[in-house]
């Protein structure tokens, strides 16, 4: 028996039990090395007059013996000499197809799309075998050898037979544990969905002796009971599509061909609403195959939800969902990124190089980004039903980045115009502003029809102004992080105006005159001991009672001052532990309303109870019109009652 070339046991079992996280990537690794053995011979045929190959010639044979418990990859490659078995196996992490690729690179240009090029994946195979057979024939050579081991201290190397050139790797699977299901495995189904997962776009064909069934000829003197008889038989078929999609041009696929795709590998029944293909070459090569689907994940707001794309290198499967290729605001989007240019670590899991994930990422980001405004400027229907699908997490990408990424996400977001009545971009609000508005003003709460009956909203709309009507609970802490919008000007499109984005029940909203604020401090200063008795009787529930310089139909209205509004009270009470979050509300007074007569006949008549009632009245009425519950609903029908006595 030979000993492995290295220092010790050690590294062996750090290639078998560490390296790798997933045991049944093991085929991947063994078809890899086969598709790397048979592009050699391919490759050299090219350069060599002597080699007569044909690429149609060319494939990988999958095979299982259930009694033996073997699994068999065959390829008919290049082959290894005795001497290579020696070096390629017996040296663990060294690669041949290294090698080959830096030998052939400078005289053959980079256009050397060989897989393996770390010399482990072969090992893997242990992780699901106790030995491990090789027999491998040169091409040229009329000599077969079989190296063979159980991954403990070492291997030997013998004569044996084999046809013709290439390689068969024989696995003898291990036992069951209480842990593992080796025996899985051994099965044409699970080995037919490991090839399609993680290898159905190697060059060459992938090849199974696959059970099939057919129905037997009806005899000719059958009678009228004849019941149809069929046989099973084995036929070899190529289980890979080899072709990927999205290295096609785009020129050439159909759309109902992209639709097939993404519903069969993302298992979804419904056709996506956008398809997004990105050939990029240059310095850092790849390509990408993007989809928004048609309809919102079931799990897309839970825990469980992973975003991400697919990443393949040279046609092999490396990562399901690779989450650093898209970020959360776009975690809607799936698809495939494939890139021969990676960077990856010996397991061909993981990448070394973060940078050049972050340079596709952010290619992809910004794809994604004008893909989504042409389909807004273009089909405004299907966006706004996109919109209703997955806006959500884009406002939230604004909310959660504090506001950093609102250049590159305001424009894609909508909101219903209550001027309008139609979902409009801020673009659109902007664009339509009249002379001298200066802000552009939204209402929050929890549906479009009680927003636009607000007297508050009313009012806003009354003086000409648009109002966004906003009903998701990120939405005002996505204006809140934007703060404000920036729109080209009119006569300088290069010099950009911000307008501050104000909630109508939030503070100051700078529409009232200087003749409506002097008006308003003179009913208070007039009535301090009114305003005083109100503020006495609502107690911590309001920061102040004021006159309003903003209703006109309505007695009272809420407000509040400072960052947290009305709205955001009432989201973030909802939450766990959040029950100490209020906002500083303050009641707002309509001195116009014939109410106010009532409030100011009671005070003067030194009624202190009728105006704590009325006030008390008047301020639950606000919470209702609110959208907020009331402290205590029995007490305010009380209250109601006692004005009908």
């Amino acid at each position: 028996m030979r000993k492995f070339k290295t220092e010790s046991k050690k590294l062996l079992d750090l290639m078998i039990n560490s390296i790798y996280t997933n045991k049944e990537i093991f085929l991947r690794e063994l078809i890899s090395n086969a598709s790397d053995a048979v592009d050699k011979l391919y490759f050299r045929s090219l350069t060599d007059s002597e080699i007569k190959i044909s690429k149609d010639d060319l494939a990988i044979l999958v095979s299982f013996d259930k009694a033996a418990r073997t699994i068999t990859v065959s390829d008919n490659g290049i082959g290894m000499t005795k001497d290579e078995l020696d070096r390629n196996l017996g040296t663990i992490a060294h690669s041949d197809s290294l090698e080959f690729k830096s030998e052939n690179s400078e005289t053959q240009g980079e256009d050397i799309d060989i897989i393996g090029q770390f010399g482990v994946g072969f090992y893997s195979g242990f992780m699901v075998a106790s030995k491990v057979k090789v027999i491998s024939r040169a091409y040229g050579s009329d000599e077969a050898y079989s190296w063979e081991s159980d991954g403990v201290e070492g291997y030997t190397i013998k004569e044996a037979e084999r046809e013709s050139h290439g390689t068969d790797v024989v696995l003898v699977l291990k036992e069951d544990t209480d842990e593992e299901n080796y025996d899985g495995y051994l099965s044409e189904y699970k080995l037919k969905s490991l090839i399609k997962r993680y290898s159905n776009y190697v060059r060459y064909p992938v090849q199974m002796e696959v059970e099939k069934t057919r129905e037997l000829p009806k005899p000719e003197d059958a009678g009228d009971d004849y019941k149809p008889e069929y046989e099973h038989y084995e036929e070899l078929e190529t289980i890979n599509s080899m072709i990927p999609i999205w290295k096609r041009p785009k020129s050439e696929v159909s759309q109902e061909e992209y639709n097939e795709f993404y519903k069969s590998d993302f298992h979804d029944f419904s056709d996506p609403v956008r398809t997004v293909s990105i050939h990029a070459e240059g310095s850092f090569s790849y390509d990408a195959l993007l989809f928004v689907p048609g309809r919102v994940p079931f799990d897309l707001y839970s825990k469980d939800y992973k975003k991400g794309l697919a990443l393949y290198s040279s046609n092999v499967l490396i990562m399901e969902k690779c989450e650093e290729l898209v970020p959360d605001y776009f975690n809607f989007v799936r698809g495939v990124v494939d890139s021969q240019d990676l960077t990856l670590n010996i397991s061909r899991e993981t990448l070394q190089h973060n940078s050049q994930l972050r340079a596709i990422a952010k290619r992809i980001e910004k794809k994604i980004k004008s893909d989504l405004a042409d389909m807004r400027d273009t089909d405004r229907e299907g966006y706004e039903k996109f919109f209703e699908n997955f806006g959500r997490g884009i406002k939230y990408g604004i909310y959660s980045s504090y506001g950093m990424k609102k250049d590159e996400l305001a424009d894609l977001l909508l909101f219903y115009s209550a001027k309008q009545e139609k979902m409009i971009t801020l673009d659109e609000y902007a664009k339509l502003m009249g002379e001298g508005q200066e802000a552009i003003f939204y209402a929050a709460g929890d549906s479009i029809d009680r927003l636009a009956k607000m007297p508050i909203v009313s009012t806003v709309l009354g003086k000409g102004y648009d109002v966004l009507l906003c009903t998701e609970d990120v939405d005002e802490f996505c204006m809140t992080a934007m703060a404000d919008f920036a729109v080209p000007d009119d006569d300088d499109p290069d010099s950009l105006t911000a307008y501050p984005l104000k909630n109508v029940a939030g503070g100051n909203l700078g529409l009232e005159t200087e003749e409506e604020k002097e008006a308003a401090e003179a009913v208070e200063k007039e009535n301090e001991s009114l305003f005083d008795a109100m503020k006495e009787a609502l107690g911590d529930k309001v920061t102040k009672v004021a006159v309003s310089t903003r209703l006109s139909d309505s007695p009272v209205a809420l407000t509040a001052e400072g960052p947290i509004s009305l709205e955001m009270e009432r989201v973030l009470s909802s939450s766990p532990g959040a029950d100490d979050v209020k906002s500083e509300r303050v009641l707002e007074v309509n001195a116009e309303h014939p109410i106010f007569e009532t409030l100011k006949a009671a005070q003067d008549a030194g009624d202190g109870d009728k105006v704590k009632l009325y006030t008390d009245i008047l301020y639950n009425q606000a919470l209702l019109v609110e959208g907020m519950p009331i402290d205590d609903p029995v007490e305010y029908a009380q209250a109601v009652a006692k004005l009908m006595v």
